[in-house]
């Protein structure tokens, strides 16, 4: 009998996360297509009309605002003698590394 109260109890809650789960993506879609008020510089107010200006993310651009086209992580490969090598170099250079403990 305990069982099926379990059941029925995980069974509604269920329903529930299912149900919050569709009614947080049908508000996330209702929340992407909100205009929302856009400042100026002169500080007064402006709405962005049906024209969407896509501005892109502060790490995607360089030192004077242009956008990177580069790749921004390029990996070589190192072979596992290279890679000890290097952290125990950093190690060694960081405090409290081997060169400091003298007993």
């Amino acid at each position: 009998m305990l069982h099926l109260l379990y059941v029925l109890a995980f069974t509604i809650l269920a329903f529930f996360a299912v149900g919050n789960l569709i009614r947080n993506l049908v508000m996330f879609s209702f929340d992407r297509e909100q205009v929302y008020p856009i400042r100026s510089n002169q500080g007064n107010y402006a709405y962005a009309g049906s024209r969407r200006q896509s501005v892109p993310h502060p790490e995607l651009l360089d030192s004077a605002g242009n956008l990177i086209k580069e790749p921004l992580l390029v990996m070589r490969s190192v072979n596992v003698e290279d890679a000890r090598q290097q952290l125990d170099a950093i190690f060694e250079a960081s405090p409290g590394g081997r060169g400091e403990i003298q007993e």
